[in-house]
């Protein structure tokens, strides 16, 4: 007899706020996002999807860098997806460029922090299309 370890489920749900505007939390929570498709008030769905792949990568960078005491004191994501011209515009390349900064960052541990977290790590990453073209770059301040 196998024993599987229970499956871990998020749960979350999205309130229409009319127009092209949606609200989503974790099930029971208060805590919100806002998304416009519009981006009026907010990112799109699209946008909030790079903002998820961007923030899930960060979290394993900024540990994996802890770890090997040299913390990050700083880090900013920018990411740009390329869709597709065609309906649904889905994406067909993602480059996310990692700006960090913090003193005793060595490039060659930075670098192999943010290819762990794209690679090995990042559950949004490994959930999206694996023929999804996903490149990164550093630009490390010390």
């Amino acid at each position: 007899m196998t024993t599987e370890a229970p499956k871990k489920i998020n749960r979350v749900v999205v309130r229409w706020d009319g127009d092209h505007r949606f609200d989503g939390s974790r099930l029971g929570s208060q805590q919100t996002i806002r998304m416009d498709a519009d981006a009026v008030t907010g990112p799109g769905p699209v946008d909030t999807l790079l903002c998820a792949l961007a923030g899930c990568t960060a979290v394993d960078v900024v540990d994996i860098l802890e770890k090997r005491r040299t913390p990050v004191q700083g880090l900013s994501i920018e990411v740009a997806g390329e869709r597709a011209n065609a309906v649904p515009a889905r994406l067909v390349r993602v480059v996310l460029t990692y700006k960090m900064r913090g003193a005793g960052i060595e490039r060659v541990h930075a670098e192999r922090a943010i290819e762990l977290a794209v690679t090995k790590y990042c559950s949004v990453r490994d959930s999206l299309d694996p023929n999804l073209a996903v490149e990164w770059v550093l630009e490390l301040e010390c």
